[in-house]
């Protein structure tokens, strides 16, 4: 058997191991970084009948995977907080896969607060109702609804559902009751800026990942194919070394929308989201920005 665990959880990999081991299962542990069900290490199930991949749910199926989600509770009351910045009476309700399991507390407690929370259900891609990802933003997609909260931690997530969505976005961390009322522009200026430096490019890789749940080739050829001097370029791990070594001036990502929007700060060159590239190739008005998602 074979266990996976994100950066989070690494640290319980011994625990788990050896009650695994323990119960009579030989037990390897992958090393390697891990960033999602996107990311599974399948390469080990030559040595492994099966993996056990912790911290997420699937983005798609595989015979030898099972998926164990980590839930991680918070005090309910913490919902308290982000009331006085509620506009709207009937609003929808998104967190992530370690949370999700609260939804249903979580709309009690707004209803008794007479506020309706409403919950899309699960897809492919999300398969909990209500849950985002960085790379989905399906469940904020509900029609007639204009304001949602979200429940956790960090502001990527609520800021990729503001520019999904175009709807008014609470952030509420329910661990330090900090509230957020989203506002992207921030973020919409340093894109545009990392376009404009692009412009000075000579040369473009188009990254397409090799891993189980992120590989868009089809879309890495399409925006090859918008610039003479755009190269495709697959890649297993997207590091700052490795683009010093290819030498590209620019690149554009087609692997976890989150290397181009987190991670830019690593990259010695600009990288770029597919919605950004076709801006910088006039394929697309800035108008008609985009957030990337699988």
């Amino acid at each position: 058997m074979a266990l996976q665990f994100p950066a989070g959880l690494k640290r319980q990999s011994y625990r788990i191991a050896a009650e695994l081991r323990d119960a009579g299962f030989d037990v390897i542990i992958s090393g390697d970084p891990c960033y999602g069900a996107c990311d599974l290490a399948l390469d080990l199930l030559e040595w492994a009948d099966l993996l056990v991949h912790f911290g997420h749910t699937p983005v798609a199926f595989h015979p030898d995977v099972i998926y164990e989600p980590w839930p991680v509770d918070f005090d309910i009351n913490s919902i308290s907080f982000a009331l006085p910045y509620l506009h709207e009476r009937r609003i929808g309700i998104l967190t992530t896969v370690q949370h999700a399991h609260l939804i249903p507390e979580i709309i009690v407690f707004l209803q008794v607060k007479g506020i309706e929370g409403v919950v899309a259900e699960g897809n492919v891609r999300t398969p909990l109702s209500g849950q985002v990802l960085g790379c989905s933003y399906q469940a904020a997609r509900i029609e007639g609804i204009n304001e949602f909260l979200f429940i956790g931690t960090g502001v990527f997530h609520p800021i990729g559902v503001k520019l999904a969505t175009g709807a008014g976005v609470i952030a509420l961390d329910p661990f330090t009751g900090t509230v957020t009322e989203v506002n992207p522009d921030r973020f919409l200026r340093k894109r545009f800026a990392l376009i404009e430096k692009a412009r000075k490019a000579s040369n473009f890789g188009v990254i397409f990942s090799q891993k189980s749940g992120q590989c868009r080739k089809h879309l890495a050829e399409e925006l090859a194919a918008l610039s003479d001097n755009a190269f495709l370029v697959a890649m297993r791990e997207v590091s700052p070394d490795e683009m010093v070594n290819l030498g590209f001036e620019c690149y554009v990502n087609t692997a976890c929308p989150r290397l181009s929007y987190d991670d830019q700060i690593r990259f010695p060159v600009p990288v770029l989201a597919p919605a950004e590239f076709e801006i910088l190739c006039g394929k697309r008005s800035w108008d008609d920005y985009t957030i990337d998602e699988i």
